[in-house]
């Protein structure tokens, strides 16, 4: 991971890009859970079988090792959130962009996570 630190045009330049991952996340997710639900019942899956669940596995991992190698901070895969690491008015923050979210709009201290999120201003960061 780097400890890289983005400004708010750099993280929404990268949105996306991210926003054709975290779709990956979530269409490898929903087969996955379809396919390993089948195997642990027994039944037969139109998606496929073992080697199809080790696929969808490698394609979540292949999407989460992108955002690393961005420096963003994947913090969920169910629904999928990540952070963009920043800092504003001397503070760290995190941009977040949440699953469904099309644009980046939102941050939140470090320091209190999620549940301080609040909108970016019109300003910037």
């Amino acid at each position: 991971m780097t400890d890289r630190t983005f400004t708010l045009s750099e993280a929404r330049a990268l949105v996306p890009e991210a926003r054709a991952q975290i779709d990956a996340i979530v269409a490898a997710r929903a087969n996955l859970a379809e396919v390993t639900f089948a195997l642990r019942s027994g039944l037969a899956s139109h998606l496929g079988g073992k080697p199809e669940q080790k696929g969808y596995e490698a394609r979540i991992d292949e999407a989460l090792g992108w955002f690393t190698i961005q420096g963003i901070e994947v913090k969920s895969i169910s629904p999928v959130l990540v952070d963009f690491p920043a800092v504003y008015k001397g503070t760290s923050v995190r941009l977040c962009l949440l699953e469904g979210e099309t644009e980046l709009g939102w941050y939140h201290r470090t320091d209190l996570g999620f549940a301080a999120r609040r909108r970016i201003p019109a300003a910037g960061i």
